[in-house]
Formats: structure tokens, sequence, C-alpha cells
């Protein structure tokens, strides 16, 4: 049980990678916050793993949101040790000069403002409890190895690669480490925005770009989460994990 007592929220829980992540987390013995904009999906999946979860209906966006879903981890198991900012969004594969200003704000809001919140309320109460714990963020592969057609939601999640290392080095001294995952396209809800259009032609152009001739999966995320927010990598803080089947070598 790799996870044994420890206490995390997961953003965007209720599908994708999110769902990987909480179900993973709880067969390690990991408690867990279910937070999603769908409290129904939170809800399913909270229900499926059990008492050791618990759903909140969170938009990242909203701070009091973020902070409603911090305080339910408290409520619930008198602490919190690992915070994962996994909700994101995209604009639909498009010309940059086509997405609309509303869109752009909602991809910044969700992919990086959303970062800020769960700092503005984790950190506090990591120090509170003496220093430590985890903020794990899942950028992407688009960070690093930008495709046309996703221009703003590229820059989002470049901006979450360089606000997690910043935030290492800052929490450093308190020893709360920062890291980040960048997954290539995977199995999740926003396929399709990614590509335009999920038909089996694109998804093979997809594939064609991944040395390991897949898209990711729930599971290859989740794996990676295991294994950054664990102990085992108590000496890692400001690592930007590519989980990707070798798209950015």
């Amino acid at each position: 049980m790799r996870l044994a007592g420890k206490i995390a929220v997961v953003t965007g829980g209720g599908s994708g990678f999110g769902e990987g992540i909480v179900k993973r987390f709880v067969a390690e013995g990991a408690k867990v916050v279910v937070a999603d904009i769908n409290g129904d999906a939170a809800r399913r999946v909270a229900a499926e793993v059990g008492a050791d979860a618990v759903a909140v209906t969170a938009d990242v966006t909203v701070g009091a949101d973020v902070k409603a879903m911090i305080d339910a981890a408290v409520n619930a198991w008198g602490r919190l040790d690992i915070l994962i900012n996994n909700a994101g969004w995209t604009h639909r594969n498009m010309p940059m000069t086509e997405v609309d200003e509303a869109t752009f704000d909602r991809v910044y809001a969700t992919n990086v403002k959303s970062i800020y919140h769960g700092a503005m309320h984790a950190v506090p109460l990591f120090r509170a409890q003496g220093g430590g714990g985890v903020i794990l963020n899942i950028a992407s592969t688009a960070g690093v190895r930008p495709r046309p057609g996703l221009v703003w939601y590229n820059g989002s999640k470049g901006a979450a690669i360089t606000i997690t290392k910043a935030m290492a080095v800052e929490l450093a001294p308190d020893r709360i480490r920062v890291c980040a995952i960048n997954p290539v396209a995977g199995e999740t809800g926003m396929l399709h925005l990614f590509m335009g259009e999920d038909t089996e032609a694109k998804r093979a152009q997809f594939r064609s770009t991944i040395p390991l001739g897949r898209l990711s999966l729930p599971s290859d995320i989740a794996n990676a989460a295991l294994y950054l927010c664990s102990d085992e990598a108590e000496f890692l803080t400001g690592v930007c994990l590519e989980v990707d089947g070798g798209r950015c070598v």
C-alpha cells in the first residue's frame, strides 16, 4: 500500500485521467476527495471506490470552490497530503485567430488559474500541518512539443510547466514537493477537441507521432502520479515527467 494513510484531493476526478488517478490511489491506501465540476460524475466515481472517497462539486476556476474541496478533505480525514490539479480544458483544434475570447479565458482559467487557487488554499494548510506535502499538476506534451491548431492550449500548458518548476524551488524549504506530468493525447473526453474530430484517420495520424504507437490511457497517468506522490519520490521536485510513449524525444 504505497499511499497508506495519505489524504488526497483530485480535481477533474469524475472522468478520464482524474478517475484513473482516484481509483489507483484508493487501491494503494489513500483517501481521496473526488472533485469535479460535474457533480454526478464525481459521485459516481466516489461510489465506485467506496468509503475511502468523498465527492465534491467544484469549479476549479472559482477560489471558493477550491477552498471547499480542500476543506472537505480536512473535515473528512483531518488533513491534506496531496493536491492533484488535473482538471483541464481546451479549445477545439483550429487556427489561433478563430478562438474566441471567452474560450481563451476558460482555457487559461481552468489550466492555469486553477493552480493559483490550489496553491492559495493548500500551501498554507501544508505549512500549518508542519510542512511537507505534494502538489502534482497535470500539464501536457503540448507545453513541450506544441502542435498547430492548439496554440492557446499549448501556451496554458507551457505556463503550467513553468509554474510547477517555480513553485518547486520556492516551496522546497517547506518540504512541499511540486511536480507535473505531461501526458500525450489520451483516451479522455477531450480527445475529439484535440483532434478536431474523432475519426480513425485522425487517431492514426496522432498515433503515428508516438514512437510506442498508441495514445495514453488513464492507467498510464495514474501509475506515474502514484510514484511522484509516494514517499518513494521524496527527493523529486520540479520534475515534469513526460508520459508520452516517446512523443517528445
